[in-house]
């Protein structure tokens, strides 16, 4: 029985409902209505075309999004049942579906499908299902034993954005581990709002033009990008030697995350493409870093990932995106991947900056252990 933690899946539940929303209703653009009830495609006749693809995308979107919720009700609520959690977590997919399905009503680019909503709601009952069994089988009372052990009482924030961190890097970026690189594109999209309006005079003139980074500064951000997540899971890791397990496993997750990036995006066979010499030399440095740190205290994990982290985002938000790295991006924005769109695109914008909030909030709490 959980009693000091609280538990992770109910912000990553919150998460994922988000995401799903942005992936599904992307673009945003073009709302309209066409004069008949949102819901008519409930009685609609089925697509004559379907592919695995669209099948597999329905289905497996909703089994993590079922699984969590899930979750979410087993750790919240210890009196109730593994069916009624079930039942919840599928209602709660099933609303989400026909929320996302009745919504593509108005939007040109979508098209509402009966066979979309129940397959999304198939998709969350399997998920939904995955959690009770893990539950029967005491695995998710083991993992409560086991996170007690390894990690301190209020760590559920840093466990959330370290969940999240792989699926950031799922979408590409100009420099490896090199999230956050927002200045460029804000700059477009705000001068793009305020066309033809008094308030594009406003917009300050940059006395500079952005340079791309030299070898170097790009070791240094790759070096910064991978020691930040070994950072956070130092802060919330009770003893050395569980960070000593836990450094690995975090680079070997990004590495993995990135490589999987690099064969959506270029083909299997250009899967260590991106692993050049800077960013070889700023894994292993990271690593070097991450080893030296294993013992100092959590506030000092924390100070210094802060001051990491700001480095990095400086450094990358000089640098301009590159025309290759442009292409790239159009690959999944309006290609086999719009659907993903979202799933990964506004995690590896957002990611630093939720990391930024959450280690100020955890240093400026009173009563905080020094380590």
């Amino acid at each position: 029985m959980e009693t000091q933690h609280k538990t992770a899946a109910l912000p990553l539940a919150l998460a994922y409902a988000a995401l799903i929303v942005y992936a599904s209703l992307y673009p945003f653009a073009d709302w309209r209505d066409q004069g008949i009830a949102p819901w008519a495609y409930l009685s609609a006749s089925w697509p004559k075309y379907w592919t695995g693809f669209d099948f597999a995308v329905n289905v497996g979107g909703y089994v993590p999004f079922g699984f969590l919720c899930a979750l979410a009700a087993l750790r919240t609520r210890h009196d109730a049942s593994v069916w009624r959690a079930v039942l919840r977590a599928t209602v709660a997919g099933a609303a989400v579906a026909f929320a996302m399905e009745t919504l593509q009503s108005y939007l040109p680019a979508r098209i509402p499908s009966n066979v979309d909503l129940g397959l999304n709601t198939s998709g969350a009952l399997l998920g939904a299902l995955l959690a009770a069994g893990l539950e029967r089988l005491g695995a998710v009372a083991h993992w409560s034993r086991t996170r007690s052990q390894w990690f301190v009482d209020d760590s559920r924030g840093a466990l959330v954005l370290l969940a999240l961190w792989p699926l950031a890097l799922l979408f590409p970026a100009a420099v490896t581990f090199g999230l956050g690189q927002v200045f460029e594109r804000l700059e477009v999209a705000i001068s793009e709002w305020l066309l033809d309006t008094p308030f594009i005079d406003w917009m300050p003139l940059r006395q500079f033009e952005l340079e791309p980074l030299v070898p170097a500064v790009e070791l240094l951000c790759v070096m910064l990008g991978a020691l930040v997540p070994c950072l956070l899971a130092f802060m919330v890791t009770r003893t050395v030697a569980r960070r000593a397990v836990l450094l690995p496993l975090t680079l070997l997750a990004g590495i993995g995350a990135s490589a999987l990036s690099a064969a959506l995006s270029y083909g299997p066979e250009h899967a260590w493409a991106w692993l050049g010499l800077p960013v070889q030399v700023g894994i292993a440095t990271a690593l070097v870093a991450g080893v030296l740190l294993l013992g100092a205290p959590r506030r000092l994990c924390a100070a210094l990932l802060l001051v990491g982290l700001v480095i990095q985002l400086s450094l990358l938000n000089q640098a301009p995106e590159s025309a290759y790295f442009a292409q790239t991006l159009a690959t999944w924005e309006q290609g086999r991947f719009i659907r993903f769109h979202g799933l990964a695109q506004w995690l590896g914008w957002l990611w630093p900056f939720a990391v930024l909030a959450y280690v100020v909030a955890t240093l400026s709490r009173r009563g905080r252990p020094a380590g």
